[in-house]
């Protein structure tokens, strides 16, 4: 059994193929399905049930899966290690971030890192929250930020900061005070994440408020971006909810109106790593960057930061 192999039955689960497993890996198909058919006979057993196109574990595969991600994962980390040794010259690191870091940190991290360690790559993926903790947990990201709350099963959290969320409207008299859930119901609302609807922990926030009122929020149309439901907004389709950070954007439209709800609502951002996983020293001189981007932005009072543990 061999690294090579490991890591073409892992990408094999995440592809959910072998053919998408060895684009991921650069080799050719035949490849792939060569070292994970050389895996199941050490083995003795078969990994997947092959249908068609689709690969799905057997129960075999299900076990096997989770050792081979971590060893996976630390080889990888290795890999890193060694680079990081030889001083940041090389190499690349895998973050997930919330979908709107680039109201918070986004452009002024990737210059200053860029600017200190220009030929490390740096792989940046601004998904949904949601999104972020799945790649986490599987290791396709070393580490991630995100919004709170998001299912910490096989992760640590570090919070860093929280931003209060506003209602956002062009109508002035649906902002001429703190708003309450009642009050939001009853009116057209535009959200966004559509793809991860009630999954988004910001959305969560705002159903549960609804739910533990016996409400339910409907909203009136639902887009993918925040950019398209501010356009929305601006021409009087409905309301929508917004961060602190957005509205301090000089892209912010003027027309746009907000306001705290009558009991304040925040996003907390946190950084997430897997429980026990050793960072390279390349992510953690990020995650020091992101962390110290984000603390001087903040008031005093939003501060929330844990101290990432580095190695001894």
């Amino acid at each position: 059994m061999t690294i090579t192999q490991l890591r073409a039955f892992v990408h094999a689960v995440a592809g959910k193929s072998f053919t998408a497993a060895a684009e991921a890996l650069g080799v050719s198909q035949p490849t792939v399905s060569a070292l994970v058919r050389k895996l199941e006979e050490h083995h003795g057993v078969a990994l997947f049930i092959r249908t068609g196109r689709s690969l799905t574990l057997t129960a075999a595969g299900q076990e096997l899966l989770v050792w081979a991600r971590q060893i996976v994962e630390s080889a990888g980390q290795a890999d890193n290690a060694i680079a990081e040794l030889r001083g940041l010259r090389r190499g690349s690191i895998s973050l997930g971030v919330l979908r709107n870091a680039n109201f918070y940190f986004l452009p002024e991290m990737i210059e200053q890192f860029h600017r200190l360690h220009p030929d490390v790559r740096l792989r940046l993926f601004g998904q949904n929250s949601f999104e972020v903790v799945e790649g986490v947990r599987e290791g396709t990201l070393e580490a991630g930020i995100v919004v709170l709350p998001v299912p910490d099963a096989e992760l640590e959290v570090f919070p860093l900061i929280r931003d209060e969320v506003l209602w956002a409207s062009a109508d002035p008299s649906h902002v001429a005070a703190p708003v309450t859930i009642e009050q939001i119901v009853t009116r057209p609302v535009v959200l966004y994440d559509a793809s991860y609807s009630w999954n988004d922990p910001t959305r969560r926030q705002l159903s549960e408020r609804a739910q533990e009122r016996g409400l339910r929020l409907q909203p009136q149309v639902e887009v993918e971006y925040l950019e398209a439901a501010l356009e929305l907004v601006v021409r009087g389709v409905g309301d929508t909810m917004v961060s602190r950070a957005v509205t301090q954007s000089s892209s912010f439209p003027r027309s746009v109106h907000v306001v705290p709800f009558d009991v304040p609502m925040y996003d907390t951002i946190a950084f997430i790593r897997r429980r026990n996983s050793v960072l390279s020293p390349a992510m953690l001189e990020l995650i020091e960057l992101v962390s110290g981007l984000l603390q001087r932005r903040a008031p005093a009072e939003d501060r929330l930061q844990r101290a990432v543990p580095r190695p001894e």
